[in-house]
């Protein structure tokens, strides 16, 4: 299934282009030249997610996002899991494709986990890292887990697959009041059907069944990564991803870090502070 959507080019100014992946159609944009930077968008985001960090750096980097199956503007393949580490493989193929080397990986939310573990054996080519409001280890707040369990229900799998719940009420819940029409369709419209939504609803439960592949990169992150000059973007308001609770481990895994706080943002920091870490990545990888 392929989206029937063609973004706003005044809210979107880049050039779809299309990788056939092994499992299906791949959406991902490619702008700019330079030092490399690949964005991994987080749930239930695509890559419109980045588009004012990408239009503050493409004059000077060569900016990569990608969009995973069943999100954005790809493909929402027969057969295909849509779980994390599927998504993390298909992310491998598309950097193999590109031949991208001496890259800095951003991840966002399940960016963080899908990115780091399709960098982990690519290590020799990753540059840097930079991370915003995400883990790599199994969730274990009480709260997040409550959600977690809630989610796999019958009841609100059927939300997210018949009411768009993840985008009408986690995305929008947050940034409805922020955004134009134009731009909350960007968000609604490439999720259009409960068919469509297949990757939304498997994703959601991945907080409890991707647990193993989160543990594994809990020990795979420090022992492969720790020493990529890291960046921390993070969203001090966030109330799934706490500062209190992730920075302090954020730090103690890489032995090089910086941390930019950003004070009034919340989980989608790219919507909240687009300037501030768009300024952040290129001081510090310049």
């Amino acid at each position: 299934m392929l989206i029937d959507f063609v973004p706003d080019k005044n809210l979107y100014p880049f050039e779809s282009r299309w990788f056939d992946s092994s499992a299906g159609r791949v959406h991902y944009i490619d702008e700019g030249s330079g030092p490399t930077i690949l964005f991994c968008h987080g749930v239930p985001a695509w890559s419109f997610l980045y588009r004012h960090v990408i239009a503050e750096l493409r004059t000077r980097y060569r900016c990569v996002a990608v969009d995973y199956l069943g999100f954005g503007l790809s493909e929402r393949p027969e057969g295909f899991g849509y779980t994390v580490t599927e998504h993390t493989g298909i992310l491998g193929e598309l950097i193999d494709h590109l031949g991208l080397a001496d890259y800095v990986l951003m991840g966002h939310d399940w960016g963080g986990p899908i990115g780091l573990g399709a960098s982990i054996p690519r290590a020799d080519r990753l540059r840097g890292i930079v991370l915003g409001n995400t883990i790599f280890w199994p969730i274990e707040a009480m709260a997040n887990r409550v959600f977690a369990q809630a989610i796999r229900t019958g009841p609100m799998q059927r939300r997210v697959l018949e009411q768009n719940f993840l985008v009408e009420r986690v995305l929008l819940s947050e940034l409805g009041k922020t955004l134009s029409a134009a731009e909350i369709d960007h968000y609604r419209l490439v999720q259009p059907s409960p068919q469509a939504r297949r990757g939304l609803a498997v994703i959601a439960k991945q907080i409890v069944d991707a647990r193993p592949l989160m543990a594994q990169l809990a020990r795979d992150v420090p022992a492969v990564l720790a020493d990529k000059p890291t960046l921390l973007v993070w969203g001090m308001r966030d109330m799934v991803y706490r500062p209190k609770a992730h920075i302090p481990r954020m730090v103690s895994t890489f032995t090089d870090v910086e941390v930019v706080e950003l004070p009034q943002a919340r989980q989608f920091i790219q919507e909240h502070a687009p300037v501030e870490i768009a300024e952040a990545i290129a001081k510090r990888f310049p």
